[in-house]
């Protein structure tokens, strides 16, 4: 399993994915806004080294960029490609312990897996709380025939349960994927992941005052 680095582990890991392009998921969900969106808040759970923050700086968003290892942080604000005049705030903790603002945009990329079961819930109703009307979620979850299903420390979902977790909202992206390859440390796994980006639910309206 790889949920548990040491600070050399995730050094290593860093190098292994350093330069890798923005998430999909992520360039399909700004990609939903319209050109001329004003504000453009977005926060980045579990933001690792910044290949997606980099990419909503590059864009114009304002970006929270929160997560729980201090090499992560670093290496993000001193990425050379870090836009020199992007509006970016950065938090080291893990995102179940954090708060943060009302967003436009919440990512989390191949993050919330690593939420234990027991929190995911409330994680969960934090993140549709903080979006704005018309707000986006975007990231991924790991199916039942993931390798690391067998992890009680992580969070997995069958498709059933994903299904579930997203009604009400407006799915625009929901990709299921399996192959089997090699983790960025290079140790062989078979991967079930669940690729999505959904619009947050409508508030649900108030019952009419009887006359």
């Amino acid at each position: 399993m790889e949920k548990h680095r040491d600070a050399k582990d995730w050094t290593a890991y860093y190098m292994a994915t350093a330069g890798r392009p923005p998430r999909r998921t992520l360039l399909e969900a700004v990609s939903r806004f319209p050109p001329d969106f004003a504000g453009r808040r977005a926060v980045d759970l579990g933001c690792g080294d910044g290949r997606d923050t980099v990419e909503l700086l590059r864009r114009g968003w304002s970006v929270l960029a929160i997560d729980a290892e201090a090499a992560a942080i670093e290496r993000l604000k001193t990425r050379p490609d870090l836009p020199s005049n992007g509006h970016l705030e950065t938090l080291c903790r893990r995102f179940e312990d954090a708060a943060w603002p009302v967003a436009d945009l919440v990512n989390a990329s191949f993050s919330l897996p690593l939420c234990p079961p027991q929190r995911f819930p409330d994680l969960w109703a934090r993140i549709r709380a903080s979006l704005l009307p018309g707000g986006r979620f975007a990231g991924q979850l790991y199916g039942d025939r993931d390798d690391w299903a067998g992890n009680p420390e992580l969070t997995i979902f069958d498709r059933r349960r994903i299904e579930a977790l997203l009604e009400g909202w407006s799915v625009e992206l929901f990709e299921e994927e399996e192959a089997d390859t090699v983790t960025p440390r290079g140790k062989p796994k078979h991967w079930h992941i669940f690729h999505i980006v959904a619009k947050r639910p409508s508030l649900p309206r108030k019952a009419a005052s009887s006359s």
